[in-house]
């Protein structure tokens, strides 16, 4: 059968995949011959995502290694699976809830809101495993794994014990005392009302404004008034430069109400400005407490008026002072963002306050149930609160004022100065925090939270780096990840969700206060506590939602699982009411356990444990804290293992220019579309192509158009093989033994490509690879090969014809193998092609030819013959000789080995350098030298170009370039402009610069050849 002109990969990707799933060529161990194992976890994408670029270039680099291992022998496993993304997939739901039948989540209640989760993730959870498909992922499909599999109440099909392991995982770390309950600040989602991670938070610069404001300083009881002092400023040199009395401190904030539960003034130890009044009491500004003046390292004495408003319970940075000077952290908003309208009366609450600020004792869950929100504030929305506040210390006469003056006309036009004092606000860009899935603004806020205690693990980790156990690469990723780890807070694990897995947890009674039992059933809790608990006590399960509720705001109130009490004695049989703590883990923490989860920890069989430790991870270095660092946490303190012996990072892929890929930008490309359009060999490619370690992603639809024709060529020149009656006498249980010089040369080719290919997936360099591939096939196979063989093809000899298809189509199977993990599809087409019958690709042994392939003197021929042919190619094209016109050309001086490599190639030489003859004599006058090795030759163009007009063409472009240079250098040299303007412009400046530069080399070779001819 006729090939076709061209790869229709549209319809061909779709049937080749099935062939390799129907072949089974993806399952763990398929093509195995060794009992080395290698194995990689897919980074579980969301079971609500699309694929999108990072997807692609991130599992292309993994195809690459899974299918470079195969073909090898390995028994190889690519464990693919979705993560059960607790609040992506939880909008989903409550979105398609809301749209078809107006209701919220509540309305249906946690069980049946879970189940209608399931029925959504039946139908469509598999969507983007059929986009991974599309790009050509190797996975084992038949493993896939799940983040919620095995979980209560899933439906069938969503069998598993990943569930169980990632309980049983959380029961042992509680009772070590690893994880604990207590209360931090975490980053707050108002819509979602649940804790998020800092991955979940996009910070965006937006217009914002700072406020300032007088907090007085509190009254001298012997005189009544406030305390005064004297304020300073001075210059760098010591000199008084302002100087008045004050009976305020000013602050600035670009969150007035937040003021409210300020427990602070801080300001730095070395301001003398506040010295004579530090540990002195201020008056909060509509509050009716005083909080003192503290001095922290954190205040920035250069920056607004050197003194900060310290509100532990809402702002990261106040959080740490607050801990640093043991001060109250009050909070002041509910989970909605509103201002709180809970507990006592403001005069009840505002009392013990001022009992705490003068030194009473008080523990941290009294601290948080008092709302020091005055009346007035209560229930607002947290920006309508802002409004208010700042009205009221406004009238209050504590704004602090400023002069300003502005221009007015009068009735006739006449312009004059009028200044008036103002409210001192200064307008600012500032970054907001605002939730990734929400949109809305994130609330720094204190709350409780279930905690690892992450110290208590990460040694091992740590260790596991320095000792070399694992790998990070690049080395920049080991410095950040010591850095993290070395430093690193309590993890949050805990969300105030529904989906996900639900903290194995339960609370009774207790002496004091409500009593948590941590165990992985119900039934078991049930069990621990009756052992701890009187005889004949009945714990009832409550599984009401409100009432449950309403139990636990009771407990929030009152445990402090730090000092855990005992469960109340009951006496005689009683109903005693046990309900489960409603939160659900982080998806980071079960996504923590992926290496063994997903092989079936704790029920490991001989099968699945064989492929763990894992070998290599290869994930964006975004994630590094929130992924891998714990997996190496996690799994250290699991089964005491490092999870991966190689950690591969990679940048965040941008678009031609550098910049981030967004909608609103309006630079997003989308995979799927390209794949469409191009293939998905094309995409592949490109990802390939632009792996370098390190190196910074630019994705151009330019480039993957560029690979498509990459793909094309190898294409056609199949299409000439089977022209030449290649395919019906190529026998690939053959080893080709070619007698012809050329022939010897590219199995010569082959072997070097093998090699570099090898060592450079090897050592993680997939655009050296691809680099490599793409030279020998389009280079030496597909230009130089397939037409320095022609020759041979047309020969009468039929040796001569027999040894060149058999070695044409033993070097196009060499290049279609060492292709296939980069491009799969059309490899796998051309495969079956070349000859049919002889099993897939995807399963075929990769080779092990080594050097001794090489034949010197081939090798030295016809690299010779090449490098001749390209010298006297861009020699002409430099000075413009018309491309059709044979010109003649003189041997100046040439060595023996020249003089051999010449005849034995002079057709081929004068055929594609289009040298009508050759003559041997010394290097005449108006000619351009060309160099090769062991001799030289000169074209003669006199008479052939007008010298002077080319001359005149290069110089006239050559100005026209300087002005181009010119420019872009006094940009690029300009102070300000490397200082102020955006990274990608700067980068852009740069690449034009190197383009322009090399152009200009190349004009001036030129010209240089020019002025050889005279």
């Amino acid at each position: 059968m006729t090939m076709d002109k061209v790869f229709d990969a549209k319809t061909a990707e779709t049937r080749i995949y099935s062939d390799w799933e129907k072949a089974g060529a993806f399952k763990a161990g398929a093509n195995k011959s060794r009992e080395e194992t290698f194995t990689i976890m897919l980074p579980p994408p969301n079971v609500t995502g699309a694929l999108h670029v990072g997807h692609a270039f991130n599992h292309t680099l993994q195809d690459i290694m899974v299918r470079w291992h195969r073909m090898r022998g390995f028994d190889t496993l690519w464990q693919p699976g979705q993560d059960h993304a607790g609040i992506a997939t939880q909008l989903q739901v409550e979105k398609k809830l809301m749209a078809d039948e107006g209701k919220k989540r509540a309305d249906l209640g946690r069980d049946e809101f879970l189940s209608r989760v399931w029925d959504w993730k039946g139908q469509y959870g598999t969507t983007i495993i059929e986009q991974m498909k599309r790009l050509g992922n190797s996975c084992d499909w038949s493993r896939n794994a799940f983040t919620m599999s095995g979980a209560p109440n899933a439906p069938a099909g969503e069998e598993g014990n990943f569930h169980d392991a990632v309980i049983k995982v959380f029961v042992e770390m509680h009772s070590k005392g690893l994880i604990y309950r207590g209360k931090r600040l975490t980053n707050w989602d108002p819509h979602f009302e649940t804790a998020i991670s800092d991955l979940e938070v996009e910070n965006i610069e937006v217009a914002g404004h700072m406020w300032h404001f007088k907090y007085k300083l509190a009254k001298n009881p012997e005189t009544g008034e406030s305390e005064k002092y004297n304020y300073v400023e001075k210059d760098e040199d010591g000199n008084v430069v302002f100087s008045e009395e004050r009976d305020y401190i000013s602050i600035a904030t670009t969150r007035p109400e937040t003021m409210l539960g300020d427990g602070a003034v801080a300001v730095h130890p070395s301001d003398e400005r506040y010295a004579p009044i530090v540990g002195k009491m201020v008056h909060l500004p509509l509050c009716d407490r005083l909080i003192p003046i503290v001095t922290d390292e954190y205040p920035d004495k250069d920056f607004g008026s050197g003194a900060v408003k310290i509100t532990g319970a809402h702002d990261f940075n106040d959080y740490q002072v607050a801990k640093r000077c043991k001060l109250p952290m009050y909070r002041l908003m509910d989970r909605k963002g509103a201002m709180r309208d809970d507990g006592e009366a403001y005069e009840v609450c505002v009392d013990r306050a001022r009992e705490i600020a003068a030194g009473a004792e008080a523990i941290e869950s009294e601290i948080d149930a008092l709302n020091l929100v005055p009346e007035k504030y209560r229930g607002m929305d947290r920006f309508d609160a802002r409004k208010a506040v700042i009205a009221d210390i406004t009238n209050a006469g504590l704004a602090v004022m400023h002069t300003v003056t502005k221009k007015v006309k009068d009735d006739e036009g006449v312009e004059t100065e009028v200044s008036e004092t103002v409210p001192y606000v200064e307008n600012k860009p500032v970054m907001q925090p605002f939730g990734d899935r929400s949109k809305v603004v994130i609330e720094p806020m204190l709350t409780d939270q279930w905690f690892v205690d992450a110290e208590k693990i990460v040694g091992p980790a740590l260790d596991a780096v320095r000792d070399g156990k694992t790998q990070i690469i690049p080395d920049s990723g080991r410095k950040v990840y010591n850095h993290w780890l070395e430093n690193i807070e309590p993890w949050c694990i805990s969300r105030q969700l529904w989906w996900g897995h639900q903290i194995p947890v339960w609370y009774v009674p207790g002496q004091d206060d409500w009593y948590p039992i941590c165990a992985a059933t119900e039934a078991e809790a049930i069990e621990k506590a009756k052992l701890q608990s009187a005889d004949g006590t009945d714990f009832r399960i409550v599984a009401d939602e409100q009432e449950a509720a309403a139990l636990l705001a009771e407990q929030i109130k009152l445990m402090d699982t730090k000092n855990e009490g005992e469960i109340r004695s009951f006496e005689g049989p009683m109903e005693v009411p046990m309900f489960r703590d409603p939160d659900v883990l982080d998806t980071w923490f079960s996504s923590g356990l992926w290496p063994i989860g997903t092989l079936g920890w704790p029920e490991w069989t001989e099968e699945t444990s064989k492929y763990f430790s894992t070998d290599v991870l290869v994930t964006g270095q975004d994630i590094l804290f929130f992924w891998v660092a714990r997996m190496m946490m996690m799994q250290l303190a699991v089964v005491d293992e490092v999870p991966f012996h190689t950690i591969y990072l990679h940048q965040l892929v941008r678009d031609e220019k550098g910049k981030k890929m967004s909608k609103t930008t309006g630079n997003v490309i989308d995979p799927l579309e390209i794949i469409d359009e191009y293939g998905a060999d094309a995409l592949r490619f490109t990802n390939a192509s632009m792996a370098a370690i390190g190196g910074v992603l630019k994705l151009s639809e330019d480039s993957i158009k560029g690979y498509r024709n990459f793909g094309t060529k190898i294409w056609n020149a199949a299409r000439f093989a089977e022209m030449n009656q290649v395919f019906e006498v190529y026998d690939p249980s053959v080893m080709p033994q070619p007698n012809a010089t050329v022939n010897k040369w590219i199995i010569g080719e082959v072997a070097k490509t093998r090699a570099e290919v090898d060592a450079a997936i090897e050592a993680y360099r997939f655009n050296d690879a691809a680099n490599a591939l793409y030279g020998f096939v389009w280079g030496k196979f597909c230009d130089w090969y397939v037409e320095l063989a022609k020759p041979l093809l047309f020969a009468e000899d039929e040796a001569v014809l027999a040894e060149t298809r058999q070695t044409m189509g033993w070097a196009l199977d060499q290049a279609l193998i060492m292709l296939h993990p980069f491009m799969p599809f059309i490899t796998e087409e051309l495969w079956g092609t070349v000859k049919t019958d002889r099993g897939l690709l995807a399963v075929t042994d990769w080779p092990t030819y080594g050097a001794d392939l090489i034949d010197a003197e081939a090798d030295r021929e016809m690299n010779w013959v090449i490098n001749l042919i390209e010298r006297i190619r861009s020699s002409r094209a430099e000075v413009h000789v018309p491309a059709g016109l044979k010109i003649p050309m003189v041997q100046v001086e040439l060595d023996d080995a020249g003089k051999t490599a010449w005849t034995n190639n002079e057709a081929l030489i004068m055929k594609l350098a289009r040298i009508d003859s050759l003559t041997v004599g010394p290097m005449p006058k108006g000619a351009i030298t060309i160099p090769v090795e062991g001799g030289t030759f000169a074209l003669p163009l006199a008479g052939v170009i007008d010298i002077a007009e080319e001359k005149a063409r290069l110089e006239k472009t050559m100005q026209k370039l300087a002005k181009e240079l010119g420019g872009l250098r006094g940009r690029l040299n300009n102070p300000k402009f490397a200082a102020s303007a955006p990274a990608d412009v700067v980068a852009e400046a740069q690449a034009n610069l190197a383009a322009r530069e090399e152009e200009e080399g190349k004009l001036k070779a030129a010209l240089a050849r020019l002025a050889e001819i005279g």
